[in-house]
């Protein structure tokens, strides 16, 4: 039900827009009517702009004051329309309500186009799934797709649900998720996100997460949280707004009295509407939060974009965020001269194969991705608790595992191995062994490799005049090795949750905190600004955070903060040059220079000026 309600204000609010543009054809035509004289009627022809344009202006402004004494811009208007009638201007009325109108349909649009790149996610949901019951195929709605159920996905056709691929390899078009431009290869056991597109070859997939949990979901959950409604400075331009009508008023009154031209105070309250003053912040903000999209990130709160302007630290957690998360096989040591390091390296993959620990499946895969040769199979496997495990490779007994596990099997390690120092470095070390041999035949170097875009990123910070931090519950060698990488200074290792949520309370400068796990996620709520990585982070850190990062790509994160920089410049811009505007308009009407048909082009004028600077965020880009 709710789904259908969903669609059914998509539909209302593109009738309202269609509505919108009916109406104001049809005033602008009695407005010209008007004016030419052309049609004999028994009324002015401006009396149906007066009625179509003017008449919700009234009502929202009555409603407003009725309800909560709300003194806008509909308030002015609605005083400049009926003192305009009371003295006989009726096509400058109608004039004054056709350009509101039309100054409404401006930001209307605006705003569309700006939340154009976010709402095409919503687009994007599959409809229908193939079901496959019993070897027969069948076509269901998507939503209809249970946990556990066997799915067909054609060539050109989009993946209805997140799941494994259990038969078959593809090419995957995952730019929606990810926004990787070149087609990603799939094969079994591989995973594949809803709302993705198959692009060549028919492959058999069991769903993992279905409806609200698929990946698609989670991000149009994010998307239908952007609000510019919620950011404070919407409140200050607010209440600005109000003050003005107060000016205004009270400008209006004392020239009606000095001069006594009704025609002045009339144009007065129709050149000091706070149209553009109110227009000036959510149309800069929704354009940004467009631009931020086009990047690869959600924003989940309108006034997140606000905060992260007056950032100048950032915290990163390191494993999955600056890192890859995941351990690779970074070297093969030979420890005896009749055994290579290939030996080593497929001796420990070999033994691995059955291993459930994810260090043994780590070996395997990057054997695999690297050499591809094939494996022998164990013909005897033991996994020993936390330290290694046993196989019988071709006849001869093999020991996989820690220091632990070799001192254990009377194997003793040579103090020149050089392991110490990998080990320092924070990386993993699984020794190789031959039982009955002395001493380790070899062992294998795993460490988190560090993403290819951090170390530019972390630069590009730096140039920006923002200092990064690490967070990480990892071993301060580990921590350190990193940072010296990447270039960060600052640095807290073996940090529990409370330690990292701690810093932030604790640091005097406001810090934006980026991370992926659901130790994180105290953090990300409390600090100014959270940053969860949406791709490869937990559920929980994803809704603690006011943004998600939808790619994991952390490369554009200079860029979102430099595009919150110019969003607020852009923002300050539009309020002076509103406010500027009005004085001088104002100042205008004192002077009888303008009349209230001239009044309201020069007031819409600069709200259409605020809507066109506001809009060149959404192309606006860092150099």
């Amino acid at each position: 039900m709710s789904k259908r309600i969903e669609r059914l204000e998509k539909l209302l609010e593109a009738g309202g827009i269609k509505k919108d543009i009916v109406l104001l054809i049809i005033s602008g035509g009695a407005l010209l009517v008007s004016i030419l004289d052309a049609v004999p009627l028994p009324f002015d022809a401006a009396w149906i702009a007066i009625i179509l344009c003017g008449v919700p202006i009234l009502l929202e402004a009555a409603i407003g004051l009725i309800t909560a004494f709300d003194i806008k811009a509909d308030v002015l208007v609605s005083m400049a329309l009926i003192a305009s009638v009371c003295i006989g201007e009726d096509f400058a009325a109608g004039e004054v309500a056709f350009i509101m109108q039309l100054g409404a349909l401006l930001e209307e649009l605006t705003v569309a186009k700006a939340r154009a790149g976010i709402e095409k996610l919503i687009h994007l949901t599959p409809q229908t799934a193939r079901v496959l019951e019993n070897g027969v195929e069948r076509v269901i709605p998507a939503q209809e797709v249970q946990v556990g159920d066997l799915l067909r996905v054609l060539p050109g056709e989009s993946v209805p649900v997140d799941g494994v691929i259990t038969a078959g390899q593809t090419s995957i078009n995952q730019a929606v998720m990810t926004g990787e431009s070149l087609p990603v290869d799939k094969g079994v056991g591989d995973t594949v996100s809803s709302g993705t597109v198959n692009q060549f070859g028919a492959f058999e997939m069991r769903a993992v997460k279905v409806g609200e949990d698929s990946s698609i979901q989670r991000m149009i959950r994010l998307v239908q949280s952007a609000d510019a409604g919620k950011a404070k400075i919407v409140g200050m331009a607010d209440r600005w707004a109000t003050w003005v009508v107060v000016v205004a008023l009270t400008a209006a009154v004392l020239t009606w009295l000095v001069t006594g031209e009704i025609i002045r105070s009339v144009t007065i309250l129709v050149v000091f509407c706070p149209c553009a003053l109110v227009l000036a912040t959510p149309t800069a903000i929704m354009a940004a939060i467009g631009n931020a999209t086009k990047h690869g990130f959600l924003v989940r709160e309108g006034d997140a974009l606000e905060r992260l302007a007056k950032v100048s630290r950032v915290a990163f957690d390191k494993t999955g965020t600056l890192t890859y998360g995941t351990p690779q096989v970074i070297a093969a040591v030979s420890l005896t001269p009749n055994c290579s390091r290939e030996r080593i390296y497929r001796m420990a993959a070999a033994a691995e194969q059955l291993s459930e620990h994810p260090l043994g499946k780590a070996v395997v895969a990057c054997y695999r991705n690297s050499c591809g040769d094939p494996l022998p199979q164990p013909e005897r496997f033991e996994m020993v608790l936390a330290r290694g495990v046993k196989a019988v490779l071709e006849g001869q007994r093999v020991l996989a595992g820690n220091a632990a596990m070799m001192t254990e099997a009377g194997i003793s390690l040579p103090a020149d191995s050089g392991a110490q120092t990998y080990i320092d470095r924070g990386c993993t070390v699984i020794y190789v062994a031959v039982e009955g041999e002395p001493h380790p035949a070899g062992y294998l170097v795993l460490s988190d490799t560090v993403r290819e875009e951090s170390a530019d990123m972390i630069r590009a910070l730096h140039d920006c005049g923002v200092e990064p931090v690490l967070l990480t519950g990892d071993s301060p060698s580990a921590a350190n090795a990193i940072a010296a990488q990447l270039g960060i200074r600052e640095v807290h290792a073996a940090c529990l949750p409370e330690d990292k949520l701690r810093y932030i309370e604790e640091s005097r400068q406001p810090v934006c905190m980026i991370g992926d796990g659901i130790n994180d996620a105290p953090a990300l709520k409390r600090a100014m600004v959270g940053i969860a990585m949406g791709g490869v982070g937990s559920d929980i850190a994803v809704d603690a955070a006011d943004i998600a990062l939808v790619d994991d790509e952390i490369r554009e994160l200079p860029h979102l903060i430099g595009l919150a920089r110019k969003m607020m410049s852009t923002i300050r811009l539009n309020l002076c040059f509103s406010m500027g505007l009005n004085f001088l308009a104002i100042v205008l009407a004192i002077a009888n220079v303008l009349d209230p048909v001239s009044g309201a082009l020069v007031h819409n004028a600069g709200s259409v000026l605020v809507i066109i600077n506001s809009a060149l965020l959404l192309r606006w880009k860092k150099r």
